[in-house]
C-alpha cells in the first residue's frame, strides 16, 4: 500500500495509532523477506553435506584459548551492535520525517567527542591485550619435547622425527572410485592417509615446516595450528594434546590442482605406545634397507612399483596411466616411457623444472625409484621388457653429488 492511504486513515487518530499505521508497510516487507529467506534455507538444507555453526571441539590448550578469545570478541562485537544499532534503528523508524518529526540542529560537543574517542580506544586495547598474549603463546616453540620436520610436496607430507632417524611420507588413501563418484564416499573422505603423524599425548610437539615446491599450509583445526610452509624458508609451530585419538586436517593453501588430496592426519597415543611405535618404525626402516647386491626380478619390481605408483604418481597420471588432459601427461604409450631407459630414470630422479613433476630422487629410496620405473615401462600397453635395478639409481646419486 502507499503511504498516502495510511495518511488518510490516520486523520484524527492518536499519535501511537498513527505511528503503528505508518510502521505496518515496513513490518510487512520485513516479515515477508524473513519468511522467504527461511523458506529458501529450509529448501536448501538437504544440500548441505556438513553444516555447523561453531568451531571443532578444541583438543589442545592452544585451541581452547583461541576458541575462548573468539567467543569473547564475538560478545564484545554483539554488545557494540546492540548499543549502537538498536537506538539507530528505533530513531530511523519512529522519528522519521513522515511522522512529523523535525531534524534537530546542533553543533560539536567537546565532551561527547572525548567520550566517544576514549571508549572505543579502551575497547580496542581490551581486545588487543589478550589477542597479543595468545599470538605470543602460539609463537613460543621453546621447551619442546619432540621436534618433527614437515616438508610439503605436491601433494603429500614428508615427516622426519629429528634425532630419531625416522622418516616417512603421508599420502591420501581415498580411493579414486570415490573421487570419481563411482563409489559412495567414505566416512573420512579425502581426510585419510596411509601413514599418519604419530605423537605422544601430553608432550609439547614442535613442527619445523618447509616445502620443496609451492606454498602449502599444515592445518589441524582441533589443535589450533595453521602454519604456512614456504619455499626457501623455515617456519615453526607447536601443539600439545592430552587426549589420545585421531585428529584430521588438510592443506589450507591453494597449492595446485591436487590441493584437495593433501590431508593431514595426526594420531595421538600414550607415551608408552609412542615408544613402542618408534621401535617398530626403526625395525621397519632397517628391514626396508636396499640390498644393492641383489638382482631383483621384474615381477618383484613391478609388485613394489605398483604400490609406489599408487602412493606417489596416481593422483596426477591416473590409475590407468592416461594422465589428465592439459594438466598431466599420459604415461601409457608415452615417448618418455617407451624411449630410452636413461631418460626415463633421469626424469623421475630429477623431475621437470617449472612443472608439478617433483624430483623423486630426494623423496624415494633407490629401490622405490627402480621399482616404479620398471612398473611404468611394463604396465598398461607399455611392454618394454626391461628392468631398472637400485644400483642404477645409486650411480645417478653419485654423479649428481
Amino acid at each position: 500500500m502507499r503511504i498516502a492511504n495510511y495518511t488518510d486513515q490516520c486523520a484524527g487518530q492518536p499519535l501511537c495509532v498513527r505511528r503503528l499505521l505508518f510502521c505496518m508497510p515496513n513490518a510487512l516487507v520485513f516479515t515477508s523477506a524473513f519468511l522467504l529467506a527461511l523458506a529458501l534455507a529450509l529448501i536448501a538444507a538437504p544440500a548441505r553435506a556438513d553444516y555447523a555453526l561453531n568451531f571443532p571441539t578444541p583438543a589442545s590448550g592452544l585451541a581452547q584459548d583461541i576458541y575462548d578469545l573468539h567467543i569473547l570478541i564475538l560478545w564484545i562485537c554483539f554488545a557494540i551492535f546492540v548499543i549502537v544499532f538498536v537506538p539507530m534503528f528505533v530513531a530511523l523508524v519512529c522519528h522519521r520525517k513522515s511522522l512529523g518529526h523535525v531534524a534537530a540542529k546542533f553543533h560539536d560537543n567537546l565532551k561527547v567527542e572525548i567520550i566517544w574517542t576514549i571508549i572505543p580506544t579502551l575497547i580496542l586495547v581490551g581486545m588487543a591485550w589478550p589477542a597479543t598474549n595468545l599470538v605470543m603463546s602460539m609463537k613460543d616453540t621453546s621447551k619442546e619435547d619432540l621436534t618433527i620436520k614437515v616438508t610439503g610436496r605436491q601433494w603429500k607430507w614428508d615427516y622426519e622425527y629429528l634425532g630419531d632417524d625416522i622418516r616417512f611420507t603421508s599420502n591420501t588413501t581415498t580411493p579414486p572410485e570415490q573421487i570419481d563418484g563411482a563409489q559412495a564416499k567414505g566416512e573420512n573422505y579425502l581426510l585419510e592417509v596411509d601413514h599418519p603423524l604419530v605423537v605422544p599425548a601430553g608432550k609439547k610437539v614442535r613442527l619445523v615446516l618447509t616445502t620443496s615446491d609451492v606454498i602449502h599450509s599444515w592445518w589441524v583445526p582441533a589443535f589450533g595450528v595453521k602454519q604456512d610452509a614456504i619455499p626457501g624458508f623455515i617456519r615453526d609451530a607447536w601443539f600439545m594434546v592430552d587426549k589420545p585419538g585421531i585428529y584430521r586436517g588438510q592443506c589450507a593453501e591453494l597449492c595446485g590442482i591436487g590441493h584437495g588430496f593433501m590431508p593431514v592426519v595426526v594420531e595421538v597415543v600414550t607415551p608408552e605406545q609412542f615408544a613402542s611405535w618408534k621401535d617398530e618404525q626403526k625395525k621397519l626402516l632397517a628391514a626396508a634397507a636396499v640390498d644393492y647386491s641383489k638382482t631383483y626380478t621384474m615381477d618383484e619390481l613391478k609388485t613394489m612399483g605398483a604400490k609406489v605408483y599408487t602412493a606417489n604418481c596416481m593422483a596426477c597420471h591416473q590409475p590407468n596411466g592416461a594422465g589428465i588432459p592439459n594438466a598431466f601427461p599420459a604415461l601409457n604409450g608415452s615417448k618418455l616411457v617407451r624411449g630410452e631407459k636413461s631418460a626415463h630414470i633421469e626424469r623421475v630422479f630429477n623431475g621437470k623444472p617449472g612443472t608439478a613433476m617433483a624430483a623423486f630422487g630426494k623423496q624415494l629410496s633407490d629401490l622405490d625409484i627402480a621399482a616404479v620405473i620398471t612398473y611404468e615401462r611394463n604396465t598398461w600397453s607399455n611392454a618394454m621388457g626391461d628392468v631398472v635395478q637400485p644400483t642404477e639409481i645409486a650411480a645417478l646419486h653419485k654423479r649428481s653429488q
